[in-house]
């Protein structure tokens, strides 16, 4: 049927349709007057995702949201990868909750920071210090910081096919948004290709004597080629430079909770978050002593100011972390993320067998961190099918700015998300027949990284 012009699907089996965002709408405009961009984080701002979209979640239980409107939706991402458990699991809930009675924040350090520590080390390989903080970007920028310090050099190669590090200048500086930032960050910052060892090579012969570290994830959509991550550390060691490996993501979701014991190799430095705290803020810079050690006072260097935040050692957020790790030893997460994925990713895949999308729609990465590409009718990726895909989601009961699953996805939740991935691309398939704008409520979806903003997302 058609709708002020625009075409709609008839209802196929198991469509319930969502299209009620009043309440949604009418906070938008407040958020935007108050909050640079409506949102505190890029990758949740109102231009990631369809017009047809719940603007804000009011409560979150395992794999479940309910939005302001009191839409209920399975969701997938999971706090941009940060919840692996699940929304508001019990034990870690009420791990932070008995610590918070007993208090957050105190003017000595506490215990639990000793035996969060402690806990952390039995996870990364090679690692003999930890220092933590709130965030993802505080850790890689300490990291940064440090193999400058440890090295005696100024430049920092980062990997181009791994998109964000950090929100300060020496990352952000690699991506079109340079405003506010020197160009002289942009001249201390590298840039190589994964799994190419040969490009690496190269920049230290370009810049000799010059590099302090190269960085990257250990692995995100393809896993590293045979001696690749090894093959870069001893690269980066010749040359009298660090290896720091950024475990935000794969910490707790690749086997062994750590990409670096799956893989085989020890990084000088490497950054955990995301997942450690199951959506409670704690992140961490973990590393060998004799790097590490320069943030401390037990040495005639020169010292480095490493970490020191008001908030960097909450002991609610230590408490959770400890928890979660202790459910990690404890039951089969790691291998019920990656059985989770794997079920969702079959039946993905039969339904764009069936409707003939294998040029069009595609599902990649690791099955306990899958991702979605969108491409038009020519194979060219396109942010306008992947709104229509996200919009048709959403309208069938699912949020999925990606398919990161998480320990608390059931078998039913998959089921439900295959369904509701036929009735979208039942819509995707017809949009490639008879054009997207036939089906697309408003304007697609853009990059988070772009030079200028657009009026008309807000």
């Amino acid at each position: 049927m058609s709708v002020g012009g625009r075409k709609w699907n008839a209802l196929g089996r198991g469509d319930t349709l969502i299209d009620h965002f009043t309440a949604s709408n009418e906070l938008r405009p407040r958020a935007h007057s108050v909050i640079p961009g409506g949102a505190h984080t890029y990758a949740k701002g109102d231009d990631q995702y369809p017009v047809l979209a719940p603007g804000f979640i009011t409560r979150g239980s395992g794999c479940h949201v309910w939005d302001i409107d009191g839409n209920a939706f399975i969701e997938y991402g999971m706090g941009l990868r940060a919840v692996s458990l699940g929304h508001a699991y019990p034990k870690v809930v009420s791990a932070a909750v008995r610590q918070i009675r007993r208090g957050a924040n105190f003017t000595r350090p506490s215990d639990l920071e000793v035996a969060c520590a402690e806990d952390l080390l039995k996870v990364v390989p090679g690692a003999d210090m930890v220092k933590f903080t709130k965030d993802g970007s505080s850790a890689t920028t300490a990291a940064v910081r440090l193999a400058r310090a440890y090295t005696g050099r100024d430049m920092i190669a980062l990997c181009a096919d791994h998109p964000f590090f950090s929100y300060d200048d020496w990352a952000i500086c690699a991506t079109p948004m340079m405003a506010g930032i020197p160009d002289e960050a942009r001249r201390r910052t590298l840039m190589f290709r994964y799994n190419d060892l040969a490009g690496a090579e190269a920049l230290f012969s370009a810049h000799p004597g010059q590099i302090a570290a190269f960085i990257l994830e250990a692995a995100k959509d393809v896993d590293p080629a045979p001696g690749y991550l090894a093959g870069l550390r001893d690269l980066c060691h010749r040359h009298g430079a660090l290896l720091i490996i950024d475990e935000m993501i794969t910490g707790f979701r690749w086997p062994h909770c750590s990409a670096q014991r799956y893989y085989g190799v020890e990084a000088d430095l490497s950054t955990f978050g995301k997942s450690l705290g199951n959506g409670f803020a704690v992140s961490a810079l973990a590393g060998k002593r004799e790097i590490m050690r320069l943030g401390g006072f037990d040495h005639d260097r020169e010292r480095v100011f490493l970490l020191s935040s008001t908030h960097g050692a909450e002991t609610h957020a230590l408490a959770a972390a400890i928890a979660v790790m202790e459910i990690y030893r404890d039951e089969p997460v790691v291998e019920t993320l990656q059985r989770q994925g794997e079920r969702l990713q079959a039946g993905v895949a039969s339904v764009v067998a069936d409707y003939g999308l294998s040029d069009h729609f595609k599902v990649v990465g690791r099955s306990s961190n899958l991702v979605f590409s969108c491409c038009d009718r020519d194979g060219v990726p396109s942010q306008v099918f992947r709104t229509l895909f996200m919009q048709e989601l959403i309208r069938r009961g699912v949020i999925a700015p990606s398919f990161v699953v998480s320990y608390s996805h059931s078998n039913d939740d998959i089921d439900q998300t295959v369904d509701a991935v036929d009735g979208a691309l039942r819509i995707y398939r017809r949009a490639l027949d008879e054009g997207p704008e036939l089906y697309l409520v408003g304007r697609p979806v853009q990059p988070v990284f772009r030079k200028r903003g657009d009026a008309a997302v807000a």
